[in-house]
């Protein structure tokens, strides 16, 4: 399962360091998953895909790479990444962005 994560790090041209830091990922995690003492959580492995852009089963399997390729949702689900990340980055709960989502898509559904 790591060699995979390797995979991608080669093919990114980036350092697990960078991904520990930019995915909010333990570099201890990313250590111990290296080693074999571990493996990473479902929620750091899901960090771990949505900052490569590829799936959970990618990571574990190898398998089904792209996102796109199997959901018509990726981009709004990487809009609503990439806007928690910023929302955290200043200081906003991400869990406040999403409930502010809940409530919109609430609101325009009782007008339908």
């Amino acid at each position: 399962m790591y060699e995979i994560f390797e995979q991608l790090l080669q093919k990114h041209n980036i350092t697990p360091y960078k991904v520990s830091k930019e995915a909010g990922v333990t570099q201890t995690a990313l250590s111990n998953w290296k080693s074999g003492r571990s493996t990473p959580t479902t929620k750091t492995l899901q960090k771990i895909a949505d900052y490569f852009g590829v799936t959970i089963d990618y990571l574990l399997s190898g398998e089904n790479e792209s996102k796109e390729k199997k959901s018509p949702y990726s981009d709004l689900q990487g809009i609503y990444l990439s806007y928690a990340k910023e929302a955290q980055d200043n200081g906003i709960d991400p869990d406040d962005i999403k409930l502010a989502l809940e409530t919109i898509i609430k609101l325009r559904g009782d007008k339908k």
